[in-house]
């Protein structure tokens, strides 16, 4: 083995396959925005942070912290993967699996339904259905980053620093709304009124760290004219970020091809599990699930003889760093442009990209991934925060004085 090739870890100083590509692309957005707080991230502290927090297990080929996406096999010698977070997807299972009989309870009877199918039949189904699910062995759907609209120019302020419209959920879009914060954005964070960010209450530690130093607005995507003023407050930004799949977007009342031919400079960031466009902006897709879509697991097999996930949901902060230099970059270049993410094909694009890289090393990081089922997540220090995490609405009356709540 060569000197400078990382052995399987015994400790806690695990690194994650892919934390080397994220420190890379970290140094090209700390470049790009001149910011020195950037310039100080690393990658495995933002892929471990998440899991550190919680204090995550390895656990092979359950997901880690609360194990909502399973790796299954499939009759055809395949692995299927489904994530179960919500009370609908499992009602949904016996449709899943043509079995009403299902017990949608019994966690074994569900793990055995895989091996009477094949697993591109399972991920077909399981998409139109609108379920998180993928294969160990399928292609990416789409392009890792696609420019989708084009709009007139802007000529920026010297001086003003960019108003970030930050209406993302969960990871990938919140961190880079965090990242454009590092860089000197006004950052404005919009939740539903009805359904606020799950992770606010579900994973405060992780929430406030990338979403420490945002106002916090909520919009009743009900009313008509909140819906009205959050488009009026959208047409005076310079960034939107947003992580909804193209149905949802349209019944929130927001045309975002329309604002970005209209309002120039605009650069609008669609956060998306497989795809922008086409089919795939119809498929549901979140972290665990897109890694597997990536080929993740599928290359820990390839090294290992072991299938599994492979850090925790690696295509969320995988995403969030790249939705930040490529938003970055159009905002410096001034055009107007709706840019699409997909999930999975960026962590497929890194994975390719790592290989490359360094093959023996990323070979040495699954290794030792692969080693280490049943042992504590990495740890990393807690990043320091650099300013508060704003309680839910509390700059509501600020940027929307009209319609302040008590």
């Amino acid at each position: 083995m060569r000197a400078d090739v990382i052995p399987p870890p015994g400790g806690e100083e695990l690194p994650i396959p892919l934390a080397r590509w994220a420190t890379r692309t970290l140094a090209e957005l700390a470049l790009e925005t001149g910011s020195s707080a950037i310039a100080a991230l690393d990658g495995q502290t933002l892929l471990a942070e998440r899991g550190s927090n919680g204090d995550y297990t390895i656990n092979g080929r359950v997901s880690a912290g609360l194990g909502g996406s399973r790796l299954m096999p499939t009759r055809d010698g395949g692995w299927f993967a489904l994530t179960v977070i919500r009370e609908e997807d499992r009602e949904l299972l016996p449709a899943l699996f043509g079995d009403a009989a299902l017990a949608i309870d019994d966690q074994a009877a569900i793990e055995a339904a895989p091996a009477q199918h094949d697993s591109a039949e399972l991920v077909a189904r399981g998409r139109l259905l609108g379920m998180l699910v993928a294969s160990a062995d399928e292609p990416p759907a789409s392009s890792p980053v696609e420019v989708m609209t084009r709009g007139p120019i802007r000529r920026r302020e010297p001086g003003r620093p960019p108003l970030v419209i930050d209406l993302s959920a969960i990871w990938a879009g919140p961190l880079a709304g965090h990242l454009f914060w590092l860089a000197g954005a006004e950052v404005v964070k919009v939740e539903s009124l009805t359904r606020p960010d799950l992770i606010r209450r579900d994973d405060p530690a992780t929430f406030a760290l990338i979403n420490q130093g945002k106002a916090s607005v909520v919009v009743d995507f009900f009313d008509e004219d909140e819906k009205a003023a959050l488009i009026a407050l959208i047409r005076r930004a310079d960034i939107v970020i947003e992580s909804s799949r193209v149905r949802a977007l349209k019944h929130l009342g927001i045309d975002a091809d329309a604002l970005v031919r209209e309002v120039p400079g605009l650069v609008w960031l669609s956060v998306t599990g497989h795809g922008a466009t086409g089919e795939a902006a119809n498929w549901a897709g979140i972290g665990n699930d897109c890694g597997v879509a990536a080929g993740l697991s599928r290359a820990l097999a390839d090294v290992t003889g072991e299938i599994g996930y492979v850090g925790d949901a690696i295509p969320d902060p995988l995403t969030g760093i790249t939705a930040a230099l490529e938003g970055s970059r159009a905002y410096h270049n001034g055009e107007a442009q709706r840019i699409g993410l997909s999930m999975s094909a960026i962590a497929a694009q890194a994975l390719a990209e790592e290989r490359a890289h360094d093959p023996a090393q990323l070979e040495a990081e699954l290794r030792g991934w692969g080693g280490a089922v049943g042992r504590p997540f990495p740890k990393v220090p807690r990043r320091a925060m650099a300013a508060e995490c704003h309680p839910l609405g509390a700059d509501t009356a600020h940027w929307f004085p009209a319609f302040a709540r008590c």
